[in-house]
């Protein structure tokens, strides 16, 4: 029985929805720099395909890989542009291999933790630490990317990805200086101390078709260190990468 004064349930499942609303429009703002206008695709950025798997091939279209499709060619254009406009005098492939470095899996990974986005994602728990640290948490960045460009148009998710992400977590001239061809080096240096070295690859199918690879460096038999890419040379290059860190090199 509801007492005088006492609160509809109704009203307080509501009031309760109403709350989670505006905590989630301000953490995409603190997130972003901009209120959403349309939330729901928000929402949809950080659902992952696990937890609308049950549902069927209705529910792959409630998840945010086709965001994730979108928002990783958005965010290619943006750093393309931002690169070609800081290096005017360099080559394509200067540019390309750079580009390549800030929008890896890893870094993107990175990015993602660090404006916090981990604590937005919805992810099947029984998908585990590894799942998050291997692509979701990257993933989910690149549709936060497409969800600003459908809300807000090109120049608010340019803005976003620049001012909130490159300019202050990429360290573009440290990336300059550093030596690239970290495969090259990391097999002089097993040569010069008797060491065996390969790659273990394996590809998986991301969203439009893409594959995404993933490279393990095994020195004498012991896996050391791991990279992701979009082609079998970056997870490679980046897996050489993590190598030589790991090495001391």
């Amino acid at each position: 029985m509801i007492r005088p004064g006492q609160p509809l349930p109704l009203f307080g499942f509501f009031r309760r929805l109403l709350g989670q609303d505006r905590a989630f429009r301000q953490a995409i703002a603190t997130v972003t720099g901009r209120t959403p206008d349309n939330v729901r695709l928000y929402h949809l950025a950080f659902t992952h395909s696990s937890i609308v798997r049950q549902q069927g091939d209705t529910g792959r279209h409630q998840s945010n890989e086709r965001l994730e499709f979108l928002g990783d060619a958005v965010l290619g254009a943006v750093v393309a542009e931002y690169l070609f406009r800081k290096f005017p005098y360099e080559q394509e492939g200067f540019l390309t291999e750079l580009r390549s470095r800030i929008v890896n899996r890893e870094s993107l990974n990175g990015l993602a933790l660090k404006i916090g986005l981990d604590k937005l994602v919805q992810l099947d728990p029984a998908q585990g630490r590894a799942a998050r640290s291997r692509s979701v948490n990257g993933n989910a960045l690149e549709a936060l990317v497409g969800a600003v460009y459908l809300d807000q148009g090109y120049k608010a998710a340019r803005k976003f990805v620049l001012g909130r992400l490159i300019k202050p977590f990429v360290d573009v001239k440290s990336l300059t200086e550093t030596t690239t061809n970290f495969k090259s080096k990391l097999i002089e240096w097993a040569q010069r101390n008797g060491k065996a070295i390969r790659y273990d690859l394996t590809g998986e199918a991301r969203s439009g078709g893409v594959m995404e690879f993933s490279a393990t460096v095994v020195l004498d038999d012991e896996a050391i260190a791991t990279g992701m890419g979009l082609s079998k040379k970056q997870a490679e290059q980046l897996a050489a990468e993590r190598a030589l860190t790991a090495l001391g090199v």
